[in-house]
C-alpha cells in the first residue's frame, strides 16, 4: 500500500489582487506556513501562472517549480476547470460561461470551443514539462439543461449528447496519453458528467480510455445523496486525484435536494469548511489508502459561512490528521510461523 501526499491545497479560491495572494512567490509561502506540502494551480490565472510559457518553455516551467521548492511546496496538479467547462457548452449557458474564456473569443461560441481545445492541449504539454502524473478538470456540458425528464425526453437526445462530447474529448485525452498525463474529471452538477453512471457512459463513448480518470470530491455525491464511500469502492482504478470538501445536507418541509432556487446560505445543500459537514472523511482516508490511493490529498475551500483563511489553516491540520501512513507489516506477524508446506497438509487432513 502507499501513503497519501498532502496536505495541499487549490489555489483558486485563494488568488487574488493583493499580497500574498497576487504572485505564485507569494501564495506558495502563504501556503507552505499553514502547514500545506502541495499546491494545486488554477491554470487561467495569469497572476500565479503563464500556460501558454509552460507549455512552450523548460526554463519557466524549471523557473516554477524553483519557486515552488523556495517555499517548500510542489505542485500537486495543473487545473483547467473553466477552460474543460468551455469544451462543451449547450446554447442556454453561452452568456453564463462566456465569462471564463479569453476576451477575444467572447461572444462567439465557435472560436470559444476552438480556443478551450488548444488551452487543454497547452495543459497536457505544461504537465509533462512539469513531471506531473494528473490533470483536473471539468467536462463541460451538452445534456445538463435536460437533466430532470419533463417534458420527456425525445428518444435518442442524451446519446447524441454523449457521442458528441466523446468525440471532443478524444483528441483532448489522445495528447494527454501522448505525454503520459491523466486527465481527471470533477464528477459536478453542471457538467454532463457528474456521478459514476454517467462516468461510465462517457468511458464506454471512449472505449475505456486509460486517460480518462476521475477528481474525487465526496462533497458533490453527499449534496445528490449518492453512496460516496462504495463510490471508491466501485471507481477506484480511476480515482487519480481528490479534492477533499465538505458538504451538508438539511432537508426541510421547504426544500430538497434542488433548494428552491435559494442562495448558498439557505439552500439545503451547501459546501462546508472540513469538519463543518456531514461528509465521513475517516471512512474516506481509511478506503482510499486501503485501495492504494498514493496521490494528493488537496484541499478544495468552499463555505457559505466560514472565513476563508480560517477554513485553509483549519483544513492543513484536518487533511495532515487524516493521512493514514500505511502499515509495512501485518499486525499479526509476531505470530506466524514459516511456510512449512508437510505441516499445512498435516493441518487440512491431508497426511
Amino acid at each position: 500500500m502507499k501513503t497519501m501526499q498532502g496536505p495541499a491545497i487549490f489555489l483558486a479560491q485563494f488568488a487574488g489582487d493583493a499580497a500574498p495572494f497576487d504572485s505564485l512567490a507569494g501564495i506558495a509561502a502563504w501556503a507552505a506556513g499553514l502547514g500545506y506540502r502541495g499546491i494545486q494551480i488554477p491554470s487561467w490565472d495569469r497572476r500565479l501562472f503563464d500556460l501558454e510559457k509552460a507549455a512552450a518553455s523548460d526554463a519557466y516551467c524549471d523557473e516554477v517549480k524553483g519557486i515552488c521548492a523556495e517555499h517548500g511546496v510542489a505542485i500537486t496538479e495543473l487545473s483547467s476547470h473553466l477552460q474543460g467547462q468551455l469544451v462543451a457548452v449547450h446554447p442556454a449557458y453561452d452568456a453564463g460561461f462566456d465569462g471564463f474564456a479569453a476576451a477575444e473569443v467572447r461572444g462567439n461560441p465557435a472560436a470559444r470551443q476552438a480556443w478551450a481545445v488548444e488551452q487543454m492541449r497547452l495543459a497536457a504539454k505544461a504537465s509533462r514539462r512539469l513531471g506531473l502524473a494528473s490533470h483536473v478538470s471539468f467536462s463541460g456540458a451538452l445534456a445538463w439543461p435536460y437533466i430532470y425528464p419533463w417534458p420527456p425526453r425525445p428518444a435518442g437526445l442524451i446519446e447524441t449528447a454523449f457521442d458528441e462530447l466523446a468525440r471532443r474529448w478524444r483528441p483532448i485525452l489522445d495528447g494527454f496519453d501522448e505525454v503520459g498525463v491523466d486527465v481527471c474529471y470533477e464528477l459536478h452538477p453542471g457538467e454532463d458528467l457528474h456521478d459514476g453512471v454517467t462516468f461510465e457512459m462517457f468511458l464506454d463513448r471512449l472505449d475505456g480510455h486509460p486517460r480518462c480518470c476521475i477528481n474525487y470530491d465526496p462533497s458533490h455525491f453527499l449534496l445528490q445523496q449518492m453512496d460516496y464511500l462504495g463510490f471508491i469502492d466501485v471507481y477506484h482504478e480511476r480515482i487519480k486525484a481528490f479534492h477533499v470538501k465538505d458538504a451538508e445536507f438539511e432537508p426541510s418541509p421547504r426544500q430538497g435536494v434542488y433548494s428552491g432556487f435559494q442562495s448558498w446560505l439557505n439552500r439545503a445543500g451547501r459546501f462546508r469548511s472540513l469538519g463543518d459537514g456531514q461528509v465521513d472523511f475517516g471512512a474516506i482516508f481509511s478506503k482510499l489508502a486501503a485501495h492504494d490511493y498514493g496521490s494528493w490529498a488537496v484541499l478544495e475551500w468552499e463555505c457559505c459561512i466560514k472565513n476563508a483563511e480560517d477554513g485553509a489553516r483549519e483544513g492543513a491540520e484536518f487533511i495532515a490528521a487524516h493521512i493514514i501512513k500505511v502499515t509495512e507489516s501485518a499486525f499479526d506477524d509476531f505470530a506466524a510461523g514459516a511456510v512449512d508446506q508437510a505441516a499445512n497438509r498435516r493441518m487440512l487432513g491431508l497426511g
